[in-house]
């Protein structure tokens, strides 16, 4: 009798089932190692609550809506930052499944598992999914624009007009590569013929109305801060290092689907023994239309993001890789054609699940063994509830107060920020970017400024103490990284700015 195993008959029996579970698997890989391992909250997520706070309808760091659930779910959690780690994985599972979704509808339930656990390896391994932000609430707004838009123009459902204007509202109110995503989107549904039919009629009118009721608040908020700036082209004598940039962003792309490829490599004739007894997954063919919508999606947001990105020397591609290589698992499935051999499944497996581990081991390894090989500060070691805690409780013993601001070096002010009252963030570095304090505020009604002391006075750095004359530094004080490692403690300057009539 010929043997498959349980995996292979879940997948052809159980789709969903099998979707469902890696992908909560991961979420919760992800979910924990943070929660267990992290001090402090990784890149700018400080930063990301503290303009969460403040409820602005659009800041320098995008539009508002990601910030304002980032804050939500801070406070949900009773003021701890678990609950924006939650949010984040649960942007990622609603990722997948709507890309589920879409990928069964074009190529049926098996072939849409394996799709998915393709497209996992690649979004996992090329993007952060715990720093939540812009770029992670864009993935399942994406996902679920793709969806909708499929099943406008494959599958004719005129229903789903008001949910693709939701999406692309939200798009909008998320991240500012929202225009270039709707674009794509628009070019598709034009070039095709499918799409053009879809387009004569009223509905996408009603649809209009509905995305400019929605981005009406962003859109008016960029028209009085006068923030709609088109980035200036580059020089001539730059074209070469912009189109280097180019390159450069793309070819991360292309490395980020090296766990593709390996998969791909493994199961293919070459390292075939007796493919004659290897499980074969089936499905319907694919028209036409669906491989041209796959293929589009699949290559243009990569194409056109690392392009933006080379244009006006953005460092990562525009929009986010998550983005840019959602669709790629499925194109791979697209290419393979109706019948798929599982050969080696035992490597498969094993090889798919160290490219969804490595990630995670990476940061568990930065975490817990870098300090002991480097000087460099691991940035998620910084004992953020410990820092806040402390300012917050020595400024209201001296004041009788509650803290209500906190200035100086951004990114302890920020993790300051986090504590369980709340102070407000004024970046004095760049007040314009904190719209809501300035330094004539701040010194009215007092707060903490603080910055990494380089000596045992606790001398301010030249830069804060000019924007904050008359500043008196207290004894500097030290935390305890998670691991210190190689490096000495983290010894902190600080200095209280009194209220005015206190």
């Amino acid at each position: 009798m010929r043997f498959t195993s349980l995996v292979v008959e879940l997948i052809r029996a159980r789709p969903r089932l099998v979707v469902w579970v890696v992908v909560l698997a991961q979420a919760a890989i992800w979910l924990l190692l943070p929660v267990i391992f992290y001090g402090s909250p990784p890149g700018n997520l400080a930063t990301v609550l503290a303009f969460g706070r403040e409820y602005q309808v659009g800041t320098d760091m995008g539009p508002p809506l990601s910030f304002w659930l980032a804050d939500i779910a801070f406070r949900a959690a009773g003021n701890h930052v678990f609950g924006v780690y939650l949010l984040a994985q649960a942007c990622e599972v609603a990722t997948f499944i709507a890309f589920y979704h879409l990928a069964r509808a074009i190529v049926g339930g098996p072939h849409a598992v394996l799709a998915v656990l393709l497209s996992m390896t690649v979004v996992v391994f090329s993007s952060p999914s715990v720093e939540f932000g812009p770029l992670i609430l864009a993935r399942p707004l994406w996902a679920l624009l793709l969806l909708h838009s499929w099943q406008l123009i494959g599958q004719n459902r005129r229903s789903a007009w008001f949910a693709w204007s939701i999406d692309c509202g939200l798009l909008l109110l998320t991240t500012p590569a929202a225009i270039g995503m709707i674009l794509l989107v628009a070019v598709f549904a034009v070039t095709s013929a499918r799409g053009r039919r879809t387009l004569m009629s009223v509905d996408p009118l009603y649809a209009l109305l509905v995305i400019v009721v929605l981005a009406l608040p962003y859109l008016i908020w960029l028209i009085r801060a006068d923030a709609i700036v088109f980035p200036p082209l580059p020089e001539i004598a730059d074209l070469k290092a912009r189109a280097l940039r180019w390159g450069v962003v793309l070819g991360g792309l292309v490395v980020a689907m090296g766990a593709v490829v390996l998969l791909v490599i493994l199961d293919s004739r070459w390292f075939a023994g007796d493919s004659e007894n290897a499980p074969i997954i089936h499905r319907p063919p694919v028209g036409p239309l669906g491989q041209q919508f796959v293929y589009f999606f699949a290559f243009a947001p990569a194409i056109v993001g690392s392009f933006v990105s080379g244009l006006f020397n953005i460092n990562r591609v525009f929009g986010g890789a998550g983005v840019a290589l959602l669709m790629s698992g499925l194109a791979v499935v697209v290419a393979a054609g109706d019948l798929i051999r599982l050969r080696h499944q035992r490597l498969l497996r094993t090889a798919w699940a160290l490219a969804i581990a490595a990630p995670a081991l990476a940061a568990l390894a930065m975490v817990l063994f870098m300090p002991w090989t480097s000087t460099r500060e691991v940035p998620t070691s910084l004992p953020a509830a410990a820092i806040g805690r402390f300012f917050d409780d020595s400024y209201e013993r001296r004041t009788n107060q509650r803290l209500r601001a906190v200035a100086g070096d951004p990114e302890l002010a920020s993790l300051i920020a986090m504590n369980a009252r709340r102070p407000h963030l004024l970046l004095d570095a760049t007040p314009q970017r904190t719209p809501w304090l300035s330094i004539a505020k701040f010194n009215e009604t007092g707060g903490v400024v603080v910055w990494r002391a380089r000596d045992t006075g606790g001398t301010p750095p030249p830069e804060i103490a000019q924007r904050f004359p008359g500043l008196v530094p207290e004894v500097p004080r030290s935390f305890d990284r998670l691991v210190n490692g190689r490096q000495g403690v983290l010894r902190i300057g600080w200095a209280i700015v009194r209220p005015k009539g206190a």
